[in-house]
């Protein structure tokens, strides 16, 4: 049985027909084509799928679409029409990440963290991109950049 819902995905208005079952990160990926959620663990533990729904981060593998229903999505997409953001300049610069796999799920959490707190601690930072799981950087230049943004650059 299929469930109608709408959903706002970086501003625009998606109605789709979804099964029960299909979860946010499906919708976006097969259904609107918003590949930058990606498929890693599919149980919430490496943050690859993370998306921001209603201001909040959530792993969209968890997420099932008829619970977003009315709600507002954002992905990377939405944070760089225009180019990159200053976040997002300062990941490059300091290349933040090798593979990217993991980049859009860490550039929401810590646009979420800065959204909140827009002065973090090194600490702040650490803890925020905790769930996001990263096997090329090691972290220092995720946390050197987002410290840079935040004018407390410590290198």
């Amino acid at each position: 049985m299929k469930h109608s819902i709408t959903l706002n995905v970086n501003g625009e208005e998606w109605d789709i027909d979804v099964a029960p079952n299909d979860t946010l990160l499906e919708v976006l990926r097969d259904r609107i084509g918003i590949k930058s959620p990606k498929v890693g663990c599919e149980r919430g533990d490496c943050g690859a799928c993370t998306v921001i729904l209603d201001g909040k981060t959530v792993r969209s593998c968890l997420v099932l679409a008829v619970e977003a229903d009315g709600r507002g999505v954002l992905t990377v997409e939405a944070l760089s029409k225009d180019g990159p953001n200053e976040l997002q300049q300062a990941f490059i610069d300091r290349n933040s990440f090798q593979c990217g796999f993991c980049a859009p799920g860490v550039v929401l959490a810590v646009s979420e963290l800065l959204a909140t707190n827009p002065s973090p601690t090194e600490d702040e930072v650490k803890e925020a991109i905790a769930g996001n799981l990263c096997r090329c950087t090691g972290y220092t230049p995720i946390v050197e950049a987002v410290m840079e943004v935040t004018g407390k650059d410590r290198a």
